[in-house]
């Protein structure tokens, strides 16, 4: 493929980190975000445009010289349902349109988690989610059997590092935390939970922009091997040199603080992710693209650092604080 022009259809934290991996590739990158407000994490080279991706004319304008289409946007937790079908739809259309490639970025809610998780593992989807997310993901792949674009997906879970606040592993962990109080964890703190960390999957995703043999078919990003959250938790406490101090949330917990904010709500179907082992294993995408995740220890001192730098840099600039938290929308 012509290292030419990628569209990168959202600028959360994947959007950014998959920008940042292909501009050093020498792609030239354009993003797109319907707030017209540049996160800082997006890098300088890449062009940023306004646009509603739920638009079909405004979406199939936005990626108009595209190699390639990355789908990296994410609607609110609990609009999901409202939003993200319309969403893909157009993002599809709009790659069809431009006989660009399409790269697909998913999570992992379509899985049994009964065993590690592997892209050929069973297909169970857990919740509403679950079962939004699988029919999505068909109608991707639907698409590239009939011709209709050249697709791969990227799955992972929960992100962590740099940029990523609205994750389960972003601000509720980091910056309590950082200030020497407890982490806010979700479900239990001592059944193994995967994390991803974020450079990775930016990294993979621009790989699959690039790999033909990616076509056709779903990978999951790289994963370190899972840990409890308690021992997540002690690592980026070492890193930060504070007490290692969590508290877990429960079912009943999150139910009750579900009356009151909708993305808590929202995660309640969710829960069994972290009241159980959930493990993944991302051989695959390591032994055929030679990728390999970042050590816990230090993705976890990455995210630190990253978030007292966001301290600081929000103390000294509190009028602009939205922009640094432009795009930090929930991830899966």
């Amino acid at each position: 493929m012509a290292k030419d022009l990628v569209v990168i259809f959202g600028t959360g934290p994947v959007g950014c980190w998959t920008a940042c991996a292909l501009v050093e590739m020498g792609f030239d990158v354009r993003a797109v975000n319907r707030s017209g407000v540049r996160p800082v994490l997006l890098p300088e080279r890449a062009d940023l445009r306004v646009a509603d991706v739920a638009d079909d004319r405004q979406a199939a304008g936005a990626a108009a010289g595209a190699v390639a289409v990355v789908q990296a946007l994410n609607p609110p937790y609990h609009r999901w349902h409202e939003l993200f079908p319309a969403l893909q739809k157009s993002a599809l259309a709009a790659a069809e349109r431009h006989g660009a490639r399409y790269v697909s970025i998913e999570n992992l809610y379509m899985y049994d988690a009964g065993a590690p998780i592997r892209e050929d593992s069973p297909l169970r989807p857990m919740g509403r989610k679950g079962d939004l997310r699988w029919r999505m993901a068909e109608e991707v792949m639907a698409a590239h059997v009939r011709g209709d674009v050249r697709a791969t997906q990227l799955r992972s879970a929960d992100y962590y590092g740099p940029g990523v606040t609205g994750s389960a592993w972003g601000e509720r962990v980091f910056a309590p935390l950082l200030a020497g109080k407890a982490a806010q964890l979700t479900g239990s703190l001592d059944v193994p939970h995967a994390v991803a960390y974020i450079e990775d999957v930016g990294r993979a995703a621009a790989e699959l922009v690039v790999r033909d043999e990616a076509l056709g078919r779903a990978w999951i990003a790289p994963h370190a091997p899972a840990l409890t959250q308690r021992a997540l938790v002690a690592l980026a406490a070492a890193a930060a040199g504070v007490p290692p101090k969590a508290s877990g949330m429960g079912p009943l917990m999150m139910r009750i603080g579900g009356l009151f904010v909708p993305q808590a709500r929202e995660m309640v179907e969710m829960m069994g992710q972290f009241t159980r082992p959930f493990e993944v294993d991302s051989g695959r995408i390591q032994r055929d693209f030679g990728l390999t995740p970042t050590p816990l220890a230090e993705g976890m001192a990455r995210a630190v650092a990253w978030y007292r730098e966001r301290a600081a840099w929000a103390a000294a600039n509190q009028p602009c604080r939205q922009v640094i938290d432009a795009g930090a929308i929930p991830e899966p």
